[in-house]
């Protein structure tokens, strides 16, 4: 079983200069973008984080494009390889490890938007994501 790590925990890791490094479920990688952002986890808006999903920067790439619309559905890269879903209703070994979501949001916000996300769009397209259940809702 991942280890949980409470918000207040990852607040003060963050503030020591280890952010999220043991977080392991996406609440507690929301808490920790949050923080990183100076807004509370309640201030989150979940449309802005479907937003980004779908639209991205407004330029021809998004992340739908490679994840699909429904990130309940597994994707496909440019050259083919698959990509497991990104909801983690239904890939629970989403958002689990804090080194794989820098990574990716590396990556793939350079590719999607040409900068890097802010932790207030990580926070967002986590908690959109972590709150849609296996039938889209």
């Amino acid at each position: 079983m991942a280890k949980q790590w409470s918000a207040p925990v990852l607040l003060t890791l963050s503030m020591l200069g280890a952010p999220a490094v043991l977080a392991a479920t996406p609440e507690s990688l929301v808490a920790a973008y949050a923080a990183q952002a100076g807004v509370p986890v309640e201030s989150i808006d979940v449309a802005v984080g479907e937003a980004l999903f779908r639209q991205g920067g407004g330029s021809e790439k998004q992340c739908s494009s490679c994840h699909t619309q429904d990130p309940r559905a597994a994707g496909r890269t440019k050259v083919g390889k698959r990509i497991e879903p990104m909801a983690p209703a239904a890939n629970p070994q989403r958002f689990t490890d804090e080194k794989k979501v820098e990574k990716w949001f590396g990556r793939n916000c350079k590719d999607v938007l040409a900068r890097e996300c802010t932790p207030l769009e990580k926070a967002s397209l986590i908690a959109w994501l972590a709150g849609l259940d296996r039938e889209g809702k």
